[in-house]
């Protein structure tokens, strides 16, 4: 059996994250929202580059959030 590992992009993740916790349809439950919050807050701290975060103007939920790029993120 072959090593599928792959390195994951850690600033690719946290667009991704804070792009999906921008939304507002009705598939952005606040669950949903929790769940990738849970995800970033540990990709983040794990590698090292958690910087925090900010509420969204507006937002509705206290998961509408936009966490900060570390500045040794590429």
């Amino acid at each position: 059996m072959r090593d599928m590992r792959k390195t994951i992009k850690v600033k690719e993740m946290l667009e991704w994250a804070n792009h999906q916790l921008g939304r507002t349809d009705e598939y952005a439950t606040e669950k949903f929202k929790a769940g990738i919050c849970t995800m970033i807050e540990h990709l983040l701290m794990d590698s090292g580059n958690y910087q925090g975060y900010n509420n969204y103007v507006g937002g509705t939920t206290e998961y509408c959030r936009y966490y900060y790029t570390s500045n040794n993120l590429n």
